[in-house]
């Protein structure tokens, strides 16, 4: 297992300035002329809010055709694994905030638990709102006396914005993002068409794995263009196909429960009861 750097080991292992408190630290890149560009990977057990300006274009961090900026947001919460290997410093900001003071603010917000770290590409117009908060930050971390209710204070205000700003780009991305909607009524429909022996219910995380997202994210990106979360299609998609087996077939309740996936008969008629508000029997018997 990796060690899990705390913010003042990991503000040593980057050969960057001494932390000055242990649950909060921001650095300014562009101070920074040893900074290491090459890490294999390590765990955190701390939030990170990073912006990088002028990031390499030769190098992949996700962006499509429909991203036009020259900056992105990078954010990490707590147990994640890190890994970078840059071919020269990069320009921005970085806030690093322990689970003590953070968590209950940044629990709320699905992008901090993204897996995948898919970052958060900004126009002109949201860096320059973003690169305010940071520098404002910045400079009040370099008070002597820093406050930290008030570096929490611009820290929560950039999440705010990282929500807003997300909305943003799945629309930009709409193309995009139409199809990995369509994808996803495809694989669900799928699912039991070409699954002989199902051994268990289809999941979020099996669909996204296949459109190549985090859970997270890719439930974000369906809740936004259909106004449902993955989970509720699947449920509608598993209760329309129980509905029909139940009219059209002979198979036993028990039967019908083990072909959809669940584990026990039980649990399908839970399941069938919390969406309909009857029994499978009794909706059989109608």
């Amino acid at each position: 297992m990796n060690k899990k750097y705390s913010i003042p080991e990991f503000i040593k292992y980057l050969n960057i300035d001494s932390s000055k408190n242990e649950d909060i630290h921001i650095v300014w890149y562009d101070n920074q002329s040893e900074i290491r560009l090459q890490s294999k990977p390590i765990n955190i057990d701390f939030y990170l809010l990073a912006i990088k300006l002028d990031f390499d274009k030769n190098l992949d961090f996700g962006q499509t055709g429909f991203d036009k900026a020259d900056s992105y947001l990078y954010f990490d919460s707590p147990d994640k694994t890190l890994e970078w290997d840059l071919k020269q410093s990069m320009s921005g900001y970085n806030i690093l905030i322990s689970k003590r003071l953070f968590t209950k603010y940044a629990k709320d917000y699905n992008f901090m638990h993204y897996k995948n770290h898919e970052a958060l590409f900004v126009t002109k117009e949201e860096e320059g709102v973003l690169l305010d908060l940071f520098q404002k930050a910045y400079t009040e971390y370099n008070q002597e006396n820093f406050s930290k209710e008030i570096l929490l204070s611009y820290s929560t205000l950039i999440l705010s914005y990282i929500n807003t700003f997300y909305k943003r780009q799945f629309d930009t991305r709409g193309k995009l993002y139409n199809k990995i909607v369509s994808d996803f009524y495809k694989h669900l429909e799928d699912y039991y068409d070409h699954h002989k022996d199902i051994t268990k219910l289809p999941s979020v995380a099996f669909f996204a794995d296949k459109s190549n997202l985090s859970s997270n994210y890719f439930g974000d990106v369906i809740k936004h263009f259909t106004g449902n979360s993955p989970q509720e299609h699947i449920h509608q998609h598993v209760l329309q196909i129980a509905k029909n087996k139940l009219r059209q077939s002979e198979l036993t309740i028990s039967e019908i429960a083990y072909s959809l996936g669940f584990e026990y008969p039980t649990y399908f008629t839970r399941f069938f009861r919390k969406e309909t508000g009857i029994t499978p029997s009794v909706f059989r018997d109608q």
